[in-house]
């Protein structure tokens, strides 16, 4: 994300300029953006004009317009965020109060103005413009007939393509059409894993599969590189790693990335780190469980006791339309930092974020037991 200006100040209002450079800044201008905000960009209307002689033509114009958000849509495969709300200022071709709706695309400068710009939302900033986050592992999850190659940054996990082949079944004494089948399926495995993974930017890509499916397929896809010649894979060979998966489903990821021996090779990636802190959750439920909760109303009352040690909260709870209970979380977030806890916001477009909204989105691993929490029912977890 490239911040071309800023002017505002935490928990007060202001403006920024900015331009998403590539997929994730999307995801976190999806996360900046609130109803009610206001954003300034270049966009395209259909405006008609009447002559002298009343005959009216149209034409579809590109025009600069800022209007006041009342509805927020991301396409996440097309990337595309789309603005929705009134013209809030005078334009020769738009009355004010008139309905429109921008499209914010890669590389489109915009303006974002709020009434509050806080904690969360300024951590947002800061990542997004950080340089070193970035689409960081790349991954082959398959089964025979089946494999979803997806990117996995720092937060998200995006399907880039799904594979799904109907392989002939091997006959008694006659397994041709089975190989055959095998390899035509493997050989649209390597075209989508060379169309949609920039091996410049990737630091790992995992292949993993039940039984023996991913190290045939790795083997026949250097059998290919090397009829093709293909230079790009060669060069690249020491970044697969071959793992285990139960199945070739998205799902399979989150059981991948917790592999101990992956996890020291991603040791320097963001969406380990999480995966490390879910488990370190799970781990504590399971051994000393009265240092470890989850759900609204027992993470609140442990952060009251200043308990909370590690806050492991989901990006969602901080897109609600309700300004009063996004602050809530906020507050907490900011009561945990000021404790010296450690807060950890989750992606709910991660493998990993995916898993703690299950857990309503909200855990706490805390300093010290509170046996009482146990006995209070976590009502408002729902």
């Amino acid at each position: 994300m490239k911040l071309v200006h800023k002017d505002f100040e935490r928990d007060g209002g202001g403006r920024l300029v900015l331009i998403a450079e590539e997929s994730e800044d999307m995801w976190h201008t999806y996360n900046l953006v609130m109803e009610g905000d206001s954003v300034r960009a270049s966009t395209v209307r259909k405006v008609t004009n009447e002559s002298a002689t009343g005959s009216t033509t149209s034409n579809r114009i590109r025009i600069t317009l800022t209007i006041r958000i009342e509805n927020i849509f991301f396409d996440t495969q097309a990337c595309i965020l789309q603005l929705k709300g009134r013209n809030i200022e005078e334009n020769q071709h738009v009355k004010m109060g008139a309905y429109h709706t921008i499209d914010l695309e890669l590389n489109k400068k915009f303006t974002l103005t709020k009434s509050r710009w806080d904690s969360v939302h300024i951590e947002r900033i800061e990542l997004a413009c950080d340089p070193s986050q970035s689409a960081d592992i790349a991954a082959i999850v398959m089964q025979e007939g089946l494999a979803n190659v997806c990117l996995v940054t720092s937060s998200m996990t995006i399907v880039r393509a799904k594979i799904d082949v109907q392989i002939p079944r091997k006959r008694r004494g006659d397994a041709a059409q089975h190989e055959k089948g095998l390899l035509r399926f493997y050989d649209q495995v390597i075209q989508a894993l060379l169309r949609h993974v920039n091996f410049d930017v990737v630091k790992a890509i995992l292949v993993a599969s039940p039984g023996f499916v991913r190290q045939q397929f790795y083997d026949y896809m250097y059998q290919q590189a090397v009829k093709t010649d293909n230079k790009l894979l060669f060069e690249n060979k020491s970044k697969f790693i071959l793992v285990h998966s139960s199945s070739g489903y998205k799902h399979s990821l989150k059981e991948v990335l917790q592999d101990t021996s992956i996890q020291a090779r991603l040791a320097d990636t963001k969406a380990t780190e999480e995966v490390r802190a879910l488990e370190a959750f799970y781990k504590m439920m399971k051994n000393e469980q009265s240092r470890a909760f989850y759900g609204p109303k027992h993470v609140f009352s442990a952060a009251e006791a200043d308990a909370v040690e590690v806050l492991l909260i989901s990006d969602k709870l901080f897109r609600a339309n309700n300004v009063g209970e996004r602050k809530k979380y906020v507050d907490l977030v900011d009561k945990v930092r000021e404790m010296g806890g450690e807060v950890r916001i989750f992606s709910s477009m991660h493998v990993s974020g995916e898993q703690l909204d299950l857990l309503t989105g909200l855990c706490a691993i805390l300093r010290f037991p509170m046996p009482e929490l146990e006995d209070t029912d976590d009502s408002d977890s729902d």
